[in-house]
């Protein structure tokens, strides 16, 4: 961990200072645009550097109220930035003070069966039903979908990052700070890779209406190095270099399906950050975690169905 941490810090201080320099050297409009937009990444990384070391020194239970919290403000700007009726302000005290911290409990006893189906099946029942009880029907397939939905990507999805800390890996007991580790330079990876490739060699554009940043040839480049990132660090994790390269793969195109969905709510709402729903303004919580949230329960039911015991018989070319 040591090593690893040496390595990622070490590289972060060097592109900072880098970008820090280039933004007094360059004084171009589109160039200092870019170099914003970089920095705002490598913050990003700092930030997520930040919560991993915190996790790790807090311990298992505190990565546990760490999330909690996490979950708790993403699902806040989310909802923040969803527009909601009279009725739905009482709607919303079950999800936020019922349904996020019972989900985090499931977490911390590692209850994964009900862990698993309580806000897909659960709570995706309470809420409705919750709904109609207030007797305001105006637009209620809407504001119920409103409030499923945050909860899945804000809660469910988010709890499966500290939920990786109780996979029963055999002969890697103790070890499982790596999985983290491994999952968030893979998809912060592929997410700079990908801005910068696309910004001095993207001449055809993705989505340009909802992410007119993002190039094919960003999203290629970005896509590809992470894998061999994720394949270069196999060392660090329970996998094989061709496991880690496939796994890599996987998450890192579950990471960019979440920028790009997430992307696409914000432009539905006309906004540009979750933090500041009425204007611009700095990024929030939830544009820090927009590709983790989708790349972490992919991550977590592969190493479970794979990894953990009873080890599953793999097909003979993954089991290399």
């Amino acid at each position: 961990m040591r090593l690893l941490f040496t390595g990622v810090l070490g590289l972060l201080a060097f592109c900072s200072i880098g970008v820090w320099i280039a933004r007094r050297r360059i004084a171009t409009e589109a160039s200092h645009e870019f170099l914003t937009r970089l920095n705002a990444r490598f913050i990003a990384w700092w930030g997520m550097c930040g919560i991993f070391v915190l996790g790790l020194t807090v311990g298992y239970i505190g990565s546990v109220f760490l999330f909690t919290f996490i979950s708790f403000v993403t699902f806040r700007e989310f909802m923040t930035v969803n527009p909601k009726h009279k009725a739905d302000h009482r709607v919303l005290l079950i999800p936020f003070f019922l349904v996020l911290p019972f989900q985090y409990w499931l977490v911390y006893d590692a209850w994964y069966g009900f862990f698993s189906v309580f806000i897909p099946v659960y709570a995706y029942i309470l809420i409705p039903v919750t709904m109609a009880m207030s007797r305001d029907s105006k637009d209620f397939l809407e504001r119920s979908a409103r409030i499923q939905w945050g909860l899945m990507v804000c809660v469910y999805f988010i709890s499966h990052i500290p939920m990786l800390f109780s996979l029963k890996i055999p002969g890697y007991e103790e070890e499982n700070a790596k999985l983290m580790f491994f999952m968030v330079v893979v998809v912060q990876g592929s997410d700079v890779i990908q801005l910068v490739v696309g910004h001095f060699f993207g001449r055809h554009r993705m989505a340009p209406v909802l992410s007119p940043k993002k190039t094919w040839e960003g999203f290629i480049a970005g896509i590809l190095s992470a894998s061999g990132l994720g394949a270069a660090l196999w060392w660090a994790t329970p996998f094989h270099p061709f496991q880690a390269f496939l796994i890599a793969l996987i998450v890192a195109l579950m990471g960019f399906s979440g920028d790009l969905v997430m992307a696409a709510v914000k432009y539905s709402r006309g906004v540009q950050a979750w933090s500041h729903p009425k204007r611009g303004g700095r990024a929030g919580m939830m544009d820090r975690m927009e590709s983790l949230c989708f790349a972490a329960p992919f991550y977590f039911h592969l190493i479970r169905f794979l990894f953990t015991d009873p080890l599953p018989k793999l097909p003979s070319w993954l089991d290399w």
